[in-house]
């Protein structure tokens, strides 16, 4: 028997794992007390990582579509065929008419992170797609507009605020999100151990909520009337105390004129008087921050959002101050490897939605999929992602993939998506790879490092998913005429993970490496978050400018925010044991209380002579379902909540347990012309609906 570290890569929380070994089998997984960030705190997820390594239903080798079903084929062979048929239908119908999606695992993947952008950029499309559309979009586009990087974002200083206000974000369940917290239960009773306080705002009594000192329900798609009237507020008292380096607030002062806490009140259904008070408490405190997360990105103001949030901070002398928000200071710096990002330099085809850092909103996958005309997708590409489940209109994109002359995926599953490949290419689990969080440290309420080596060995015919990047990469360099600078390329993508983190390491902050980090297996703890700006901005004039016009031209468009009328809107719901549309095949994660209902409200229910426990027809512009209703006094009235990623059981499907019984998808409602108009991200929140007898 061994015991050996490593940490948990299904979620941003990165928490430190023993991982027991005997026999060459997993028997157990607990949380490791010795690493900095985490200190001994794991979920249920982590547990169920076993359930990865020895899932019978993943797959190990390629295997090929045919008439007569899934067919096993070579590793040769298989890349072979892909990039014959990829530069095939791209010499006949011109670069662009190949896609690609990327779905959310390639971040919490190191070799995904190394070498997938490589092999990528080898297709040469516009046509790329991935799960930042349908999250955090708006966030990373507040981080470049405000601070010069698309990844420079501000996150909560947790462990030393005194006042905590969170919108639109539920971390008992995510373990945190764009902050990466593990542990975060321990971390909130910390804050209110100190005499801090706790403020939730939100269309449901989360798990967060619930413990909270405040919470208010908000309704959903009208955050961004309650944020500027907290900033008008602040800037009535004459409390704004913006840093020498911030402009604008003049500009920020006269748009919010006319949000009024009353104003707000009759729109966001939270009274004027705990907006006025909020707004006091938040200016008046020693150390506090404002956070937002999916429930503010993901609804049609989330560029608004998020930039007022920002401003919130920003303002009350919040940003870039110990208790505040911070900017992380990784022995790994990402941001020198990613673009500083860019907005609106192309736009899709078809309906004219704004690429963001080079990716198009995937809410126009489908229709780019099915339109006919020059640039068409006629083939894709799916990594690490599913999609047809977890993004808007699914039953359109599962129609739109079907019609496709090619596809591949590069993932380990054959799923409601994967099912639509030509070939699909299995990377070995996260236990038989090495490990760094590159982007998470990125974001951590602390500077922490480490390096974890792999707990299993690989077997010999299997790949990890940076080989499967670099030989596809390889593939296309000698296949093709225009790849460019061959010999770097190549060089690149023969590069291991491993000596690209070394690099990183050495040339980091704190002139580390990875041999260095393997003599303290349990991490190494860098210190707390300290104040780095106006040094750290990535603008040229190291200033911050409020007065950001893309934002500003969008602010007419609140007009439309009417008072509270009665109208159902459907939000999402994340679960503790749920991993987005993953790991719905783990019998420990989904045993227990169902989680798939419809929570709605006794009094709408009533309204509708509906029953607790009845089936019900959900009902939008994209679609309707049929689900299991549950009344909860703990959903606001008017509002319905589904929960994020279950499956559609799809004929043809290999099937999880969780599709197998609990079997609909909130995506079947949510609407993919329904979008945030800077952004283009995909507007999962506030999703009118009616809500009827089945």
């Amino acid at each position: 028997m061994t015991v050996r570290r490593t940490s948990c890569n299904l979620c941003e929380a990165i928490c430190g794992v023993l991982v027991t070994v005997e026999n060459g089998r997993v028997t157990d997984i607990r949380g490791d007390e010795s690493d900095p960030l985490s200190h001994g705190h794991i979920c249920p997820k982590a547990v169920a990582l076993r359930d990865l390594q020895e899932d019978p239903d993943r797959l190990t080798t390629p295997v090929r579509r045919t008439p007569d079903g899934w067919q096993e084929i070579g590793w040769d062979a298989a890349y072979e065929l892909v990039v014959d048929k990829l530069t095939g239908i791209q010499k006949e119908h011109g670069r662009n008419s190949i896609g690609v999606y990327l779905g959310n695992p390639n971040v919490h993947s190191l070799g995904a992170l190394t070498h997938m952008p490589t092999m990528v950029r080898q297709l040469r499309t516009r046509n790329k797609f991935s799960a930042t559309s349908i999250d955090q979009l708006p966030h990373m586009l507040s981080s470049y507009l405000l601070y010069g990087h698309q990844l420079m974002v501000a996150v909560p200083d947790i462990d030393r605020t005194s006042y905590l206000l969170m919108l639109g974000a539920n971390p008992l369940a995510s373990n945190g999100s764009m902050m990466t917290a593990p542990g975060f239960p321990r971390r909130l009773k910390d804050v209110r151990k100190r005499g801090g306080k706790v403020v939730v705002i939100d269309p449901r009594r989360t798990e967060t909520a619930a413990v909270a000192d405040e919470h208010h329900f908000v309704r959903p798609g009208t955050d961004a009337a309650f944020l500027l009237a907290l900033i008008h507020e602040v800037i009535s008292l004459g409390a704004a105390r913006p840093a020498e380096y911030v402009d604008g607030l003049a500009t920020v002062e006269a748009v919010v004129e006319a949000w009024t806490p009353e104003r707000a009140a009759g729109i966001t259904g939270i009274p004027a008087e705990v907006i006025r008070r909020v707004a006091r408490e938040f200016a008046e405190a020693d150390r506090a921050a404002c956070y937002g997360r999916v429930g503010v990105s993901t609804q049609q103001f989330g560029a608004i959002c998020q930039w007022a949030i920002q401003v919130l901070n920003i303002i009350t002398g919040n940003l870039d101050r110990p208790g505040g928000t911070m900017f992380p200071r990784p022995a790994v710096n990402a941001l020198l490897g990613l673009g500083r990002g860019h907005i609106g330099v192309w736009k899709s085809r078809v309906r004219g939605l704004p690429e963001f850092g080079g990716e198009l909103p995937v809410s126009t996958m489908a229709e780019e999929i099915l339109t006919p005309g020059d640039g068409q997708i006629r083939a894709m590409m799916t990594v690490a992602g599913n999609p047809v489940l977890s993004t808007p209109s699914g039953r359109k994109l599962d129609e739109a993939l079907e019609s496709l002359e090619f596809m591949v995926a590069i993932d380990p599953y054959i799923n409601e998506t994967t099912r639509h490949a030509d070939v699909i290419l299995p990377p070995a689990p996260p236990l038989e790879r090495d490990h760094y969080d590159v982007i998470f440290h990125q974001l951590a309420v602390r500077n922490t490092a480490r390096w974890n080596d792999a707990v299993l060995p690989k077997p010999a015919d299997a790949r990890h998913d940076w080989e499967i990047f670099r030989d596809l990469g390889l593939a296309f360099v000698r296949r093709t005429s225009w790849s460019r600078r061959r010999v770097e390329v190549t060089a690149r993508l023969r590069v291991s993970p491993r000596r690209i983190v070394d690099a990183g390491l050495r040339i980091g902050p704190y002139r580390l490496s990875v041999a260095k980090l393997r003599k303290s297996p349990g991490g190494i703890d860098l210190g707390p978050l300290q104040p780095a700006l106006p040094g750290a901005l990535h603008h040229k004039s190291k200033r911050i400018d409020l007065a950001q016009r893309m934002i500003l031209d969008d602010l007419p468009r609140l007009e439309s925010l009417n008072e509270l009328d009665g109208q159902l809107l459907l939000i999402g719901r994340r679960h503790l044991r749920n991993n987005n549309s993953w790991m719905h095949n783990s019998a420990r994660l989904v045993k227990g209380k169902p989680r798939h209902q419809l929570l709605m409200n006794p009094d709408d229910l009533a309204e509708r002579e509906l029953t607790d426990g009845q089936f019900v027809t959900v009902t939008s512009a994209a679609g309707s379902i049929s689900v299991e209703v549950a009344s909860s006094n703990d959903i606001m009235p008017g509002v319905v909540s589904l929960p994020h990623g279950f499956g559609h059981n799809r004929p043809g499907a290999r099937l999880s347990i969780a599709n197998q019984v609990l079997g609909q998808s909130a995506n079947d409602v949510t609407d993919a012309g329904y979008t945030d108009a800077v952004a283009g991200t995909a507007a999962v929140n506030g999703v009118p609906v009616t809500v009827t007898a089945s």
